[in-house]
């Protein structure tokens, strides 16, 4: 018995979008179609991630420069994560706005990011999986970031004193930050 469809759901943020999955279950158990490309009409994908978070660690906002912006399609494999997004394109409807959503393994809702986003997530449980795709391949030189809890983000994090890298504890306010035109 089909559950729900593959449907995709705009966001606030210009060109950012859910998936919520195809999902069939029956006496066997459950089957998701988690992506589609003429459904959703994203990019091609060129490289795919994996990260495994312990509890309250956060990553981000992480993202790349110029010519090596990333899209990103992101889902929570296991576990549960509080993802944001922020639109960091100065010609954007949306520029410098936020959107948060908790991503997880019960909903299995994908979040397509566009390039000119930064993103990052906050793990809400013990061995939380996050998998993502992107269209451009990851150049360490190229990577840039905004300082998680920037009070010009509006993104209320649930999370008050997260584990973060000491990378991410040194990134610019969005007002210092490397944007977008």
């Amino acid at each position: 018995m089909i559950i729900k469809n593959l449907e995709k759901k705009k966001t606030p943020l210009d060109g950012a979008f859910l998936i919520e999955p195809l999902e069939f279950e029956d006496e066997r158990g459950k089957f998701y179609k988690v992506y589609n490309e003429e459904v959703l009409k994203t990019p091609a994908f060129v490289e795919e991630y994996l990260s495994v978070s312990g509890k309250n660690v956060l990553r981000g906002l992480h993202y790349q420069k110029g010519e090596f912006a990333q899209a990103k399609l992101v889902r929570c494999t296991k576990g549960k994560v509080y993802d944001a997004i922020v639109d960091l394109r100065k010609s954007s409807p949306s520029f410098s706005k936020s959107f948060a959503i908790v991503l997880s393994d019960e909903k299995m809702q994908s979040l397509y990011v566009p390039r000119g986003f930064a993103h990052g997530f906050v793990s809400l449980t013990q061995g939380a999986q996050v998998l993502y795709k992107a269209d451009n391949s990851y150049k360490p030189e190229q990577e840039a970031g905004i300082i998680w809890d920037d009070a010009d983000l509006k993104i209320s994090w649930p999370v008050k004193e997260p584990v973060l890298s000491e990378k991410d504890k040194k990134w610019p306010k969005l007002k210092d930050a490397v944007l977008f035109e």
